[in-house]
């Protein structure tokens, strides 16, 4: 076997492998929205019924979800906890600014949950988690409804790209 087979088969690989790995990366960000509402769930539960304070809200709401939600909200504590900021969308722009693990969506999200927390009375701020909650059930629902075909796109548009590289490299 050539040199340039072997070439061409690692760059087929390779290239499948980048459009693998972007499928991975969008059922990833389903997961995470998927934890963000069950957070977002969790709080509103925790201020109607308990009248939790904004720190151990935060906290609990990251014990009770996974991965970069829990990181996110457990860091929201830590700065609420230290008033290293004035006000709660403060301290949600400088976790978001230190979390690299999100996407913009997330982001997006988490920083308007940012500015409703903390801001309003408990009714003000029930609505406000409705309206992000609402607005994540959206958007999870949107590449729920999206998946099959953009993964499949993803996963051949690699392999394609890959061959369409080897055959110009042959």
């Amino acid at each position: 076997m050539s040199y340039r087979w072997i070439g061409a088969i690692l760059v087929v690989a390779g290239c499948g492998g980048f459009g693998f790995s972007i499928a991975a990366s969008y059922l990833q960000e389903e997961r995470r929205l998927r934890e963000l509402i069950r957070a977002l769930q969790f709080m509103q539960c925790e201020l109607q019924y308990r009248l939790t304070p904004l720190p151990e809200l935060c906290r609990q709401a990251g014990q009770a979800s996974g991965g970069a939600i829990r990181e996110v909200l457990e860091r929201l504590a830590s700065e609420l906890e230290w008033q290293t900021a004035p006000d709660a969308a403060s301290c949600m722009a400088t976790v978001l600014g230190r979390s690299c693990t999100l996407s913009g969506r997330c982001r997006r999200l988490l920083n308007q949950l940012g500015k409703t927390l903390g801001r309003f009375d408990l009714e003000g701020q029930l609505n406000g988690l409705q309206a992000v909650c609402t607005a994540c059930v959206e958007a999870s629902e949107r590449l729920q409804r999206d998946r099959d075909v953009r993964l499949r796109s993803y996963r051949t548009l690699g392999l394609c790209a890959g061959a369409a590289l080897a055959i110009l490299f042959l």
